[in-house]
């Protein structure tokens, strides 16, 4: 699923590719992909032609686009790329359609074509005057961004007081911290010399300190290097993202830690996969 750092390349992407792109029709190839209005393709669709895709944000992993209508307020439309979903960005281009074609967004000659291969992306149409939140309800549940002056060592120690879940399935949880995910938990607690099975209560604020500094970092870095690209994540124009194959510890099960040369482990933490050096990577350090 692409993390923080791909769904901001794709927002910087929208944000100075696409530009102030005028929506003549909205083509939508999949119904579910269409969240809100509930069941109402054709609604989405009407809210959506005519309008102008101005500015683009990012909240966690969630994308928002202000719409604009003959200079007027539109409402915003809302973006989760999920698992597998991605944009493209046909400017004049003749592209055949490939069967995982979801959304198309239509107008003079281009196109913003929406490709979800496993059909878990989903799209929103937030009504002018109308808080994003109240629409796409899983904002409500989000923690502070990673790049918030709020998230520090001491945020998390009072997040986390008392918790005895291991601090890599804290990490992953979204109400705790926005926007991570399996990859960059790994990667900021390899850096940090936090092995990802010790439980959250038992870190000191130094040790939470220290990990939400390397997990700003290592986010930063992924951004400059174009996210990362181990499956279906690709740039708008179909580019792979370069941080994967910098990776320090994901994605490289029995391979030498690029520090000390010890095989990388893989264990399962809350049903997910999570990859550490055990030497690089021990309790109370």
């Amino acid at each position: 699923m692409p993390e923080l750092p791909e769904v901001e390349v794709v927002r910087r992407a929208l944000q100075h590719g696409v530009g102030r792109f005028l929506i003549r029709h909205v083509e939508v190839r999949l119904e579910r992909t269409v969240a809100s209005p509930v069941g109402d393709c054709a609604a989405f669709a009407a809210a959506l032609t005519e309008c102008r895709l101005t500015s683009w944000r990012r909240r966690g992993k969630y994308l928002l686009s202000q719409l604009v209508r003959q200079g007027r307020p539109a409402g915003r439309l809302g973006v989760h790329l999920r698992m597998t979903g991605r944009f493209r960005w046909l400017n004049g281009e003749d592209s055949p359609l490939c069967p995982h074609t979801r959304v198309r967004f239509l107008g003079d000659g281009k196109e913003l074509r929406f490709v979800d291969t496993r059909s878990f992306g989903r799209m929103w149409w937030v009504p002018p005057g109308t808080a994003a939140s109240q629409v796409i309800t899983g904002l409500q549940r989000l923690g502070p961004e990673p790049f918030a002056a709020a998230f520090d060592g001491a945020y998390l120690e009072k997040r986390l007081r008392g918790s005895r879940r291991p601090i890599k399935t804290a990490l992953l949880d979204q109400s705790v911290v926005a926007g991570v995910g399996n990859i960059y938990a790994d990667e900021c607690l390899f850096l940090a010399g936090i092995p990802p099975h010790v439980a959250s209560n038992s870190l000191s604020q130094g040790q939470l300190h220290r990990l939400c500094g390397q997990l700003v970092r290592v986010l930063a870095r992924s951004i400059q290097q174009g996210g990362t690209s181990f499956r279906d994540f690709r740039h708008l124009q179909g580019v792979n993202g370069n941080y994967g194959q910098q990776a320090w510890v994901y994605g490289r099960p029995d391979a030498p830690c690029r520090r000390c040369g010890a095989p990388i482990q893989r264990q399962v933490l809350g049903g997910r996969s999570s990859h550490w050096c055990p030497h690089c990577q021990q309790e109370g350090r």
